[in-house]
């Protein structure tokens, strides 16, 4: 019970009074319970996410810290630099069914809010260089993407770690796990985390 009295998780078309509509091609794909301890043993193991978004409320959110590393094109990347910011954080691997599924989405949303200061970072696990690249030039992602092949990256999601890929982790303007959603999401869900997140007092 005292779990439950510190966040909340509900799917979002039932919060929001949305259809409840499913990405059909999702629905069978990726990752398993727990993307933390993922491996690739020899057909990778992945199973689909269950599609529930957790939202916590500001007092029961934890701080991500020490997510650095390099970007696809080898630029150093520090999520530190961003903080002040409404961030989405989405992980994924070309590999994964889902991920192409919510491709365009996530960057319709991302050029939804980025006047408004919202930065968008992809979490490539798991992958190659080459294949990711080629993956975002398909699906005309523009937004950073974090190269993590070892999958470490997820660690520093502590309190509501990604539980499947894909995840989509949004962080409020002090850096801290605001909403969780686990495997493909669509765009109106997205959009009206983020916004909400966007909509909270500074």
């Amino acid at each position: 019970m005292g779990a439950m009295n510190r966040r909340t998780a509900l799917s979002f078309p039932a919060m929001l009074g949305f259809p409840a509509i499913l990405l059909l091609a999702a629905a069978t794909a990726c990752t398993g319970t727990n993307a933390v301890n993922q491996g690739v043993a020899g057909s990778l193991g992945f199973g689909a996410g269950d599609q529930a978004t957790s939202w916590v409320s500001p007092s029961h959110r934890s701080a991500v810290t020490g997510v650095t590393g390099n970007l696809l094109d080898g630029s150093p990347f520090d999520l530190s630099r961003w903080r002040g910011h409404v961030v989405v954080v989405n992980f994924w691997g070309s590999w994964c069914g889902p991920c192409t599924g919510e491709a365009r989405g996530l960057e319709a949303v991302y050029r939804d809010f980025r006047a408004s200061g919202v930065e968008f970072l992809g979490v490539d696990i798991k992958d190659s260089n080459a294949a990711a690249e080629s993956f975002l030039r398909a699906h005309g992602v523009t937004y950073p993407n974090l190269a993590d092949q070892s999958n470490l990256v997820a660690l520093r999601f502590k309190g509501l770690p990604p539980n499947a890929t894909p995840t989509t982790v949004v962080l409020d303007r002090e850096g801290r796990i605001a909403a969780r959603h686990s495997g493909a999401i669509l765009y109106t869900y997205l959009h009206d985390i983020v916004a909400r997140a966007v909509a909270e007092p500074t």
